[in-house]
């Protein structure tokens, strides 16, 4: 497979979400599906009340036409839609809740574990069904090790779970979500193209060509926002790429983003609950920054410039470009 055919995914993917903006916005209008802001959240995020959100099926619906158009039909190629579109629904049932009891909250958190967890365990056994490789690579060097399925299946569970709700802190200010998660799926094209996982590589390629389309829309001022629907999507497709790939550990460095919105949640949790003081003005970091004066476009630049270069230094321990 030449890197033609993952510009060629990425471009439809782009072309197909741009044309499916001004059909799903008026729609999502009219069925009257406006955001539910929380009342704890920063106070300039009120005014965004009302506007249209689900769109991540804009996202959904490019990434999964493009994909299923030029990929080959293999146990990889339905692993990747059974985690994206099955984590997007898990997404889309908490945000038409959102909308039916006009509420900020939507599923409980245990229900969107157990939705989480079924489409997981689906992705582990077509896996473990295909002969999935069970061993872990450090990234930059040679080492290896296998601890067997019995520790390695619990553990893409989690990193599943992780990373798809790391993915969906990020989804905080208009444009971020999609900004920082284009240089990562660029990276995991490339290395999955190295990898001969050639689905993985236009999934990928198809999920930054529909994130890039959703940008138009979605950047500040959004008309639109992707709301777990997209967020839970991505989260799981770039998740479950970084699986198929075997490049699990990697996605530390060129998730990085998602990795550090994650863990200023943890850390601000535990020292409020441990010290009663908070370590940033609000969690995730990106509202810390936007309640400094920052404003949403300096906070998506910026964000998006070291998305760029971690996923640079990705691409660099993988060894290959």
């Amino acid at each position: 497979m030449d890197l033609q055919l993952l510009f060629v995914t990425a471009a439809v993917s782009f072309i197909l979400a741009v044309l499916a903006g001004p059909l799903c916005i008026p729609l999502l209008q009219k069925l009257k599906l406006g955001q539910q802001v929380r009342g704890e959240g920063p106070q300039g995020h009120l005014k965004k009340a009302g506007t249209p959100t689900m769109g991540g099926v804009v996202i959904l619906l490019a990434f999964t036409l493009a994909f299923v158009k030029f990929s080959v039909v293999n146990t990889e190629f339905y692993v990747i839609l059974v985690v994206t579109l099955g984590f997007g629904l898990v997404g889309f049932l908490d945000d038409w809740i959102k909308i039916l009891k006009r509420r900020s909250l939507g599923l409980t958190s245990l229900q969107k574990l157990l939705g989480q967890l079924l489409f997981s365990a689906v992705a582990c056994w077509l896996l473990i069904d295909s002969g999935h490789s069970t061993a872990l690579s450090i990234p930059g060097t040679s080492f290896s090790f296998d601890w067997g399925a019995w520790f390695y299946y619990p553990f893409i569970v989690l990193m599943l779970l992780a990373i798809s709700n790391a993915v969906n802190f990020t989804d905080g200010v208009d444009g971020l979500l999609s900004a920082v998660s284009v240089p990562a799926f660029g990276a995991y094209a490339l290395i999955a193209v190295q990898a001969t996982q050639f689905p993985s590589a236009l999934a990928a390629s198809a999920m930054a060509g529909a994130a890039l389309g959703f940008l138009v829309y979605n950047a500040n001022p959004a008309k639109v926002f992707m709301g777990d629907t997209g967020s839970l999507g991505i989260g799981g497709a770039i998740g479950m790429i970084a699986i198929l790939t075997k490049h699990e550990f990697l996605f530390l460095i060129i998730g990085g983003v998602f990795v550090i919105e994650m863990l200023s949640v943890v850390l601000q949790v535990i020292s409020f609950k441990t010290r009663g003081k908070r370590i940033f003005k609000m969690s995730p970091i990106h509202h810390h920054y936007e309640l400094s004066g920052w404003s949403e476009w300096r906070i998506v630049g910026i964000f998006f410039a070291v998305s760029l270069i971690l996923a640079a230094i990705g691409l660099y321990l993988d060894k290959g470009l």
